[in-house]
């Protein structure tokens, strides 16, 4: 057995001490991440196509810091390539070693700003955008460091207005480095893996160990926008709301940067743009009467009903009057949770969904429009009206769909692979608490999302899971108190120590498929004893948050057998057989996984990555699709009040 040396967090500690001398301290960001939008007083240019790319080969992945490389154009310091922005980097060359590269990258982006952003008395002010990054980020431009963010899929920008608008000319030449390694103390976790045998392992060889099950994709994964704004400006809008029979009410928080002296007017827009009502100043409520409610998908007619709050800020700065406008989608929709039931709008909500990845070929888990599209349409053809953003918060512009849709999510924090005892350290519970509050803060105003999940499938058994989570939970809990709070857990029921803090249990199990591989006659005492347990031990409604089998697309065996498209749908309705009992009590909701097939590391049980999902990583269907199809859109027609009964072509496209 070859000798290996487990350094955890070493490799990225001496990475961290060779560069604090070179990093300088920087301010906090601001409290505000409204997602940018065009209006009349904002400009926003996306910086997407081809980038400069550059992976820093150095023994210590030091050389790019070492010698300054954002000093200059990026092509000066050596060889690039060019690299699609937002995707990942891993797939897009034929080079084996960039595919699974861990360490530092480097982008490098030069744009011409218009010389109205530049000018003006007083000039606007220009801000840099990163929709999302993997893992760890610094960001420089024209050679000056603006930002760095630790962590991948939530945005971080910085005000760049004194860099560009102090430039001679109207370049603005935008580096970024980039670094993928995991460490037990990031969300995800992993831990670095040196190999030192010699007679094995070439010399400084090492691995990224991970504790989750899918490819740690790395790269620019979603735009990166240049926008303006006045210098007086709207920095935040927090919205919250409730509603009757027959009045709905939007209580409203705005903060203004800049200034102290300004007024702030609010109009709230139906679809039609007719004003339903309006307010002033920074605090207050909206009262609309007879509100369209947003509604999820098969839930009713006229689903996913948004609003446009229309806000209005003016101020004087350096004697000018300035104005900002934002325009932020509201739906009006309650949630609330009872011992057995999850309820939208005062109603009874069964979630028939998906778990899903940000995967693709080649792309990886960079924004792709048409996959996004297509990804929808496959959503509403399946009778879906639920999905978890398992592992991790997805792109502002697959929520932005979900609430226009009326698809409801359960929104993830990276919080994956938790299952070393230093990973529920002092450490490690800081960055999970800040993390939280970077989604919060991002995903706060979207009706659909109905609830927050802090973790997946972590080690919830070990001691320290208890003061780890009940921290979690409660600080999740006072940013955020009109939503519940869950994690997906897969430990047994009496030992888990995270559990007592959820509002909603939700388990993930793989009956005759982990456990008791190939006997499906397992699944019905297995699954009921699950549900059973959990409910007496807590009295808390229970999601089937994962359950499924892998198929190989084509491959085909009566009786069923393993990785057979037959096993899967047998799986399937083994599991829906006691769904359809437990959900007249207390189980409230079913996501498959998974939706597609996604890739993984390489690995002995793992045939170019996992392929548990309904759909290829093409995005075809396999059998069980169908057998999915018909089971949620009977449901749609059971739980639907509409007359005439839901079909699955009425509300289809």
């Amino acid at each position: 057995m070859a000798a290996a040396a487990s350094c955890g967090g070493l490799w990225w500690c001496r990475l961290l001490l060779l560069l604090l001398p070179l990093l300088p301290a920087l301010p906090a960001g601001p409290a505000g991440m409204l997602h940018p939008r065009d209006t009349p007083s904002r400009e926003r240019r996306e910086l997407g196509g081809l980038w400069s790319f550059r992976a820093d080969w150095s023994p210590g992945r030091d050389a790019g810091f070492a010698q300054r490389w954002y000093r200059q154009p990026l092509r000066q310091t050596g060889p690039v390539i060019d690299m699609p922005v937002p995707a990942s980097f891993n797939d897009i060359t034929q080079d084996p070693s960039l595919q699974n590269y861990i360490g530092w990258v480097w982008y490098e982006k030069e744009v011409l700003l218009p010389l109205r952003w530049l000018r003006g008395d007083p000039a606007p002010r220009v801000v840099l955008r990163v929709g999302s990054a993997h893992y760890y980020s610094i960001v420089w431009v024209n050679g000056v460091q603006v930002v760095e963010h630790e962590g991948g899929h939530l945005p971080f920008e910085a005000d760049i207005s004194s860099i560009v608008q102090g430039s001679p000319g109207t370049l603005c030449r935008v580096t970024v480095a980039l670094n993928n390694t995991l460490t037990p103390h990031t969300l995800p976790p992993g831990s670095i893996q040196y190999m030192t045998d010699k007679t094995r392992y070439p010399k400084n060889y090492f691995v990224q160990n991970i504790k989750f099950d899918f490819f740690n994709y790395a790269g620019i994964h979603r735009p990166v926008v240049l926008y303006t704004t006045p210098s007086v400006y709207i920095d935040d809008i927090t919205v919250t709301t409730t509603s009757s029979d027959s009045v709905g009410m939007v209580q409203y928080q705005v903060s203004v940067v800049g200034s102290t002296d300004y007024s702030l007017s609010l109009s709230l827009r139906d679809q039609e743009g007719k004003v339903v009502a309006t307010g002033d100043g920074p605090v207050g409520e909206l009262k609309v009467l007879n509100p369209n409610l947003w509604w999820p998908y098969l839930m009713h007619e006229n689903p996913g009903y948004l609003y446009s709050l229309e806000v209005t800020m003016q101020a004087r700065a350096a004697g000018a009057l300035l104005e900002d406008v934002y325009a932020l989608p509201v739906g009006i929709r309650t949630v609330h949770v009872t011992s057995t039931q999850f309820l939208i709008n005062g109603r009874p909500f069964y979630f028939h969904g998906v778990n899903k990845h940000e995967d693709a070929d080649i792309r990886g888990k960079g924004l792709d429009w048409p996959l996004i599209v297509k990804d929808f349409n496959l959503l509403r053809w399946l009778g879906a009206n639920s999905f978890r953003t398992s592992h991790y918060p997805y792109a502002e512009e697959i929520m932005d769909l979900c609430d226009a849709y009326g698809i409801v999510v359960i929104d993830e924090c990276p919080g994956v692979g938790i299952k070393l005892p230093e990973s529920f350290g002092n450490k490690s519970l800081q960055h999970h608490l800040a993390v939280m509050e970077e989604l919060i803060r991002r995903d706060k105003n979207r009706p659909s999302v109905v609830m927050w999940s802090v973790a997946n499938e972590p080690a919830s058994e070990l001691p320290p899971a208890a003061h780890y989570f009940k921290t979690v939970i409660a600080h999740t809990k006072a940013l955020d108190p009109s939503r519940p709070v869950t994690f997906v857990t897969d430990a047994n029921y009496a030992l888990d120590h995270g559990a007592p803090y959820v509002d909603v249990i939700c388990v993930n199990s793989y009956f005759s498929w982990y456990h008791d591989p190939g006997h499906l006659e397992v699944i019905p005492l297995q699954l009921t004893a699950q549900f059973e347990n959990w409910y007496k031990t807590y009295h808390k409604p229970i999601i089937q948050s994962e359950y499924g089998a892998d198929s190989v697309p084509g491959l085909h065996s009566d009786p069923p057998l393993m990785f057979s498209e037959e096993y899967q749908k047998a799986m399937l309705r083994e599991y829906h057989s006691v769904f359809d009992k437990k959900r007249k009590e207390y189980v409230i909701g079913e996501l498959i996984w998974n939706f597609a097939d996604f890739m993984t590391n390489q690995g002995t049980t793992r045939v170019l990555g996992n392929k548990k999902g309904i759909f290829t990583r093409q995005r075809q269907p396999k059998s069980a699709a169908f057998v999915l199809r018909d089971r949620y859109w009977k449901i749609a027609n059971e739980s639907s009040c509409l007359p005439p009964v839901i079909t699955s072509h009425s509300l289809f496209l």
